[in-house]
């Protein structure tokens, strides 16, 4: 008998396959959110296979505001409820890049699309509701500004910068809705799974990526092992309400106040994100 329906994002990924079969054998049935179905379906097919649970393998382009609303109301119309919410996908584009939408494509994307996927589903959100996102050891670099929700361009775009505030951004969500939505029964937490031997690491570069796979990769987390925290977070009893955390090693961690009590960040935060989704007609 179904524990409920999770849905993944980035589901056909390194952590997000195992975060979709984990979740599957778990008992729940898993919406597989993912760019590209056609990419995405041997990856599908191989875990229903394993599992012979419930999956259902759904199109969502987070890079594409429009698209998420459309793909949000999708899933409430066909499901009356959402039990395990993994904002797992996430981009690190090697060159400057935009979004349909006028944003900067990784914020739009590890950010901007999130948020604005787990606000589209609220409604079928309540009591017990886990909403788990993945952030990054690179939070700590990360840097809100007025043009974090803009285009970007060659001169000024650094992807690892970026990156960076693509996460903190993530971090700064959690952080200021968790109380609210505690009212609710809904727990919102972040997970750091620290460096991952995935695509993700990849620079682009055939010489550098060849001395990576073979003396970086033996050093660095599995993608079970950066798995494992996004799914104690979502799963193990022992942190059933448990809300407004960061999470490492499968664990809560203390937050670094210099990051937890910057206000003004999170003020202008909140403000360019609501901006941005106004200059897009974007309602929640």
């Amino acid at each position: 008998m179904s524990k409920g329906l999770a849905l993944v994002t980035g589901a056909d990924g390194g952590m997000g396959t195992i975060h979709t079969r984990t979740l599957a054998q778990a008992g729940y049935d898993v919406i597989m959110a993912c760019y590209d179905t056609e990419i995405a379906k041997p990856t599908y097919e191989k875990i229903k296979a394993e599992t012979n649970a419930t999956l259902h393998l759904m199109q969502v382009d987070l890079g594409n505001l429009q698209d998420i609303v459309r793909f949000a109301n999708e899933v409430k119309t066909k499901f009356p409820s959402l039990q395990i919410l993994l904002n797992n996908a996430g981009v690190l584009c090697h060159h400057a890049k935009n979004s349909v939408n006028g944003v900067e494509y990784t914020a739009s994307v590890n950010y901007l699309g999130h948020y604005t996927l787990t606000n589209a589903l609220l409604p079928i959100m309540g009591q017990g509701t886990r909403i788990v996102s993945m952030i990054s050891i690179a939070y700590a670099v990360g840097k809100i500004k007025e043009d974090f929700l803009t285009e970007t361009n060659d001169k000024k775009f650094n992807r690892f910068t970026t990156y960076g505030n693509s996460k903190r951004a993530l971090y700064y969500f959690m952080l200021d809705v968790a109380e609210e939505w505690k009212k609710r029964g809904i727990s919102i937490n972040v997970a750091d799974p620290d460096i991952v031997s995935t695509g993700i690491i990849r620079q682009g570069n055939i010489v550098v990526d060849k001395l990576c796979d073979w003396f970086f990769r033996p050093l660095i987390n599995t993608p079970e092992e950066g798995a494992a925290t996004m799914l104690a977070a979502a799963l193990n009893p022992e942190f059933e309400g448990v809300t407004g955390c960061y999470f490492k090693k499968k664990k809560v961690k203390e937050h670094n106040k210099r990051f937890y009590n910057n206000v003004k960040e999170r003020e202008l935060l909140r403000r360019i994100t609501k901006e941005a989704l106004e200059r897009n007609n974007i309602t929640l």
